[in-house]
C-alpha cells in the first residue's frame, strides 16, 4: 500500500518530496512477502469467504463484486507501471487458474447457488461450474487423485486467475521510487511518534536502528502503512479518529511441499471452505506460487496466536495496544467471538499428524514426509467501536483518515494488497481533495487507472476492454 501510494503521488506531482521509513533492511519483507501472504491476487474468483451464506440459505456476493472490481483497478495500475518501464510482468505476476472445490451435499448446493448468482455479474462471466469428476481431475489432478468415488464433489474455475508476488512488486516499486528526484528511503529506521507541528503539518520522530540516533522529519501529510505496527502509530497521532480502534493478532503457518513431482503436477489455486470460527486468512487452499523464480506448492494457512503485531515485532505489542478508549470495544469483540478463540486454541495445539489429516482432505494420497512446516506472516484484525454491540471484530481493510486529511492510516488484513490501487485512489481523493488537487489530477488518474470512477460490474464493455488490454500488457492469458 505504501509503495503504491508513493508511486501514484510521484506520478501525479513529480515535484513532490517523499520520505519513506522502513524498519527492516529491505522493503516488502513483512506482510507483503511471498511466504507471508496468500498471494492469490484476491479477485474473489475462488475465495468462498467473500460470498458468505446467511442463516436463511441466501448468499451475499456484494463483497466479492467489490473486491473483483478493485483487483481490476490494481491490474490497470500495474499495466501502467509496465508501460512506463518501471516494472516487468515476470517479476511479480503469473497466470494461475482459480478454483473453488467443495464436497458434501450442503456445500455443493451452496457452490451451485453461488455460481448462479455470480453469473449475473460480468466480472465472473467466464466462471465454469462442474460436478464432473473427470473435468475436475483435469483442472487439479493432485487434489482429485485418491478421492473417494462416493464423495459428492463440485468445483468452479476461473482460468484468468493470477498469482501475485506482492513482496517482489513492492520492492520493484520502491526501487523505482529510489531513482526519482525528491524521494528518500530510510532503511533500518523505525517511526516512533508523530505530533502536530502547530502549522497544520506533522513532526515525525524516527530512530535509526543501527546507530540508535533519533531524528525528526516534518511533513504536510503522513501515511501510516506499517502493517500490524500501524495501530501503535495511529494511537500516537493526536487525531480524534484514532479513538476506539484496537487490534487482534493472528499468525499463520504453511505446509510447503518438498515433493517436486507434486509441485509440477499441480497448477492452480484450489480454495475450500473455512472451518467454523476460522478467520478469513485461514481459508484452506492448495496453492501454486511463483517465488523467486521457482514454482512452489503450499497448503494452509493454519492459524496460530502470538501477541506480536509483526513477524519481527514484540510480544508486548498486544498488551501495549490496549488503551482506555479501546478497552471496552476489545472486551466486547472478544466476548462475541468465542468461536474464533476456540478455533485458535485448537489450531495452536495441533500436532503434525493433525495438520497432515487436514491436508489429506485436499490431497488425499499425500505423505507427511512430502511437506515441511513454514511460518507465515502476522495479521492484525481490526477491532472498533460499535454503538449497538460495544465492539466488533472486522475482517477487512480499513483506512482511518483525520478530519483535515493530513494523516491516514491503513488497518486490517484480507483482501489487503490486491486492492491497493483502489484503496489508495480513494485515499488520494479524500486527503488531497481538500486542496483542490484531486480535480486537477483527474486526467493523470485516468491515464494511470482508466476505470477509476467506473463501476465495472455495471459496464461490461469497459470490463472486457480493460481485461483484454491489461492481459496483453501484463503478458497474461486473455479473457
Amino acid at each position: 500500500m505504501s509503495a503504491t501510494l508513493g508511486m501514484m503521488l510521484k506520478e501525479l506531482d513529480p515535484d513532490i518530496t517523499i520520505q519513506i521509513f522502513e524498519r527492516l533492511d529491505e522493503a516488502g519483507t513483512e506482510s507483503s512477502d511471498a511466504w507471508n501472504n496468500a498471494g492469490t491476487g484476491h479477485s474473489a474468483f475462488c475465495e468462498l469467504n467473500y460470498t458468505p451464506q446467511k442463516p436463511d440459505g441466501s448468499i451475499n456476493i456484494y463483497k466479492a463484486t467489490r473486491i473483483a472490481e478493485s483487483f481490476e483497478l490494481s491490474r490497470e495500475f500495474w499495466a501502467y507501471l509496465v508501460q512506463k518501464k518501471y516494472i516487468q510482468p515476470h517479476e511479480f505476476i503469473t497466470q494461475v487458474p482459480h478454483i473453488s472445490l467443495v464436497w458434501g451435499e450442503d456445500n455443493v448446493t451452496y457452490l451451485k447457488k453461488r455460481y448462479d448468482l455470480m453469473q449475473e455479474s460480468p466480472l465472473f462471466r467466464g466462471m465454469i461450474y462442474t460436478e464432473d469428476r473427470d473435468r475436475m481431475s483435469e483442472w487439479a489432478p493432485v487434489v482429485m487423485r485418491g478421492r473417494k468415488s462416493t464423495q459428492t464433489v463440485a468445483a468452479t474455475c476461473m482460468d484468468i486467475g493470477t498469482d501475485v508476488n506482492f513482496g517482489n512488486l513492492t520492492r520493484c516499486m520502491i526501487r523505482q521510487l529510489e531513482q526519482m528526484p525528491g524521494v528518500t528511503i530510510h532503511y533500518n529506521t523505525e517511526a516512533l511518534d508523530l505530533d502536530p507541528d502547530g502549522t497544520g503539518g506533522w513532526d515525525v520522530f524516527v530512530r535509526n536502528l543501527l546507530n540508535r540516533k533519533k531524528e525528526k522529519c516534518n511533513s504536510r501529510f503522513v501515511f501510516i502503512g506499517a502493517g500490524g505496527a500501524t495501530l501503535h502509530l495511529l494511537k500516537r497521532a493526536e487525531i480524534s479518529e484514532r479513538k476506539g480502534y484496537g487490534g487482534f493478532p493472528v499468525s499463520g503457518l504453511w505446509l510447503k511441499c518438498l515433493n517436486e513431482e507434486l509441485v509440477a503436477k499441480h497448477h492452480a489455486k484450489v480454495y475450500g471452505k473455512a472451518s467454523v470460527g476460522a478467520p478469513p486468512m485461514s481459508v484452506p487452499h492448495v496453492d501454486t506460487r511463483m517465488i523467486n523464480g521457482r514454482k512452489e506448492l503450499l497448503f494452509g494457512p493454519f492459524a496460530g496466536f502470538s501477541t506480536k503485531f509483526l513477524k519481527n515485532g514484540s510480544l508486548m505489542d498486544l498488551p501495549s495496544s490496549i488503551r482506555p478508549d479501546n478497552a471496552i470495544p476489545m472486551i466486547f469483540a472478544g466476548l462475541k467471538n468465542m468461536p474464533l478463540t476456540k478455533y485458535l486454541i485448537e489450531q495452536v495445539r495441533q500436532t503434525p499428524e493433525e495438520r497432515h489429516a487436514a491436508l489429506r482432505e485436499y490431497i488425499p494420497f499425500t505423505k507427511l514426509t512430502d511437506w515441511e512446516l513454514k511460518e507465515a506472516g502476522q495479521r492484525v484484525q481490526v477491532i472498533k467501536k460499535d454503538k449497538e454491540k460495544g465492539g466488533v471484530l472486522e475482517f477487512g481493510t480499513e483506512v482511518v483518515v483525520s478530519k483535515d486529511g493530513t494523516v491516514a492510516a491503513l488497518l486490517g488484513a484480507s483482501p489487503g494488497a490486491s486492492t491497493a490501487a483502489a484503496v489508495m485512489l480513494d485515499l488520494i481523493t479524500r486527503c488531497f481533495g481538500v486542496e483542490g488537487k484531486a480535480e486537477k489530477w483527474q486526467t493523470k488518474l485516468k491515464e494511470m487507472v482508466p476505470s477509476f470512477g467506473v463501476s465495472l460490474s455495471e459496464n461490461e464493455g469497459q470490463l472486457e476492454t480493460t481485461r483484454k488490454r491489461t492481459a496483453e500488457i501484463l503478458q497474461l492469458k486473455k479473457a
